[in-house]
């Protein structure tokens, strides 16, 4: 994709996430837990087949977050999708998860990145490249897997005028993206509360 030079950054940031997501239980060979000639580990790299033309029938193909098991096509306002270079493909429910797939395929380059354009008034809003995206970071937004919504926007303009109607900062993909990990441990506590609650629910209705 163009200017790999974004991902810098946020993929530092992205070292560190890695370690509390990836983190094995206990130590495990190389051979064990990387593919061969690939950093990612095994349990972790993309577990649908090599995809070459990602968006057609995206949705079908990529219904489910492998991060959070949330249905795409509900949420396809903030869904996100990375295609990597070696053609594996992550369809995510949002830029959270999204954050997830780049931190832990570290080693597995992205050849182009997904958001969807929230300008357009259809049903299902369509994906376009996050080098053309404009965000709106925070405001009053729900965001989808974290406190701080980050809605993205295929022209500046539409991303300005939400703004005036809801706060927030402007930014790139690069900044929402940044936005994303320095939200991880937080949004990953609200996110483990809310599954414990709706647990504590359950078990309460079948008791």
């Amino acid at each position: 994709m163009k200017r790999r030079e974004m991902f810098k950054l946020p993929l530092v940031v992205a070292s560190a996430a890695a370690a509390l997501v990836a983190m094995p239980a206990h130590a495990a060979t190389k051979k064990e837990n990387a593919c061969e000639g690939e950093g990612t580990p095994a349990q972790f790299i993309p577990k649908t087949p090599k995809d070459p033309s990602p968006l057609e029938n995206e949705l079908k193909k990529y219904p489910k977050c492998p991060y959070c098991g949330m249905d795409r096509t509900q949420f396809n306002h903030s869904r996100h999708l990375v295609h990597y270079a070696d053609d594996l493909v992550d369809g995510t429910c949002s830029i959270h998860c999204l954050s997830l797939s780049l931190a832990i395929n570290l080693d597995r380059e992205p050849k182009a990145i997904y958001a969807p354009d929230n300008t357009s008034t259809e049903a299902v809003k369509p994906l376009i490249n996050v080098d053309q995206a404009t965000y709106l970071i925070g405001g009053t937004l729900p965001g989808v897997m974290t406190h701080r919504g980050k809605t993205s926007y295929g022209s500046r303009e539409a991303a300005l005028a939400a703004k005036e109607a809801h706060n927030g900062e402007i930014g790139d993909f690069a900044a929402a993206l940044t936005a994303s990990y320095a939200d991880l441990a937080k949004d990953t506590l609200m996110i483990r509360k809310k599954r414990e609650e709706r647990r504590q629910h359950m078990m309460k209705k079948t008791g």
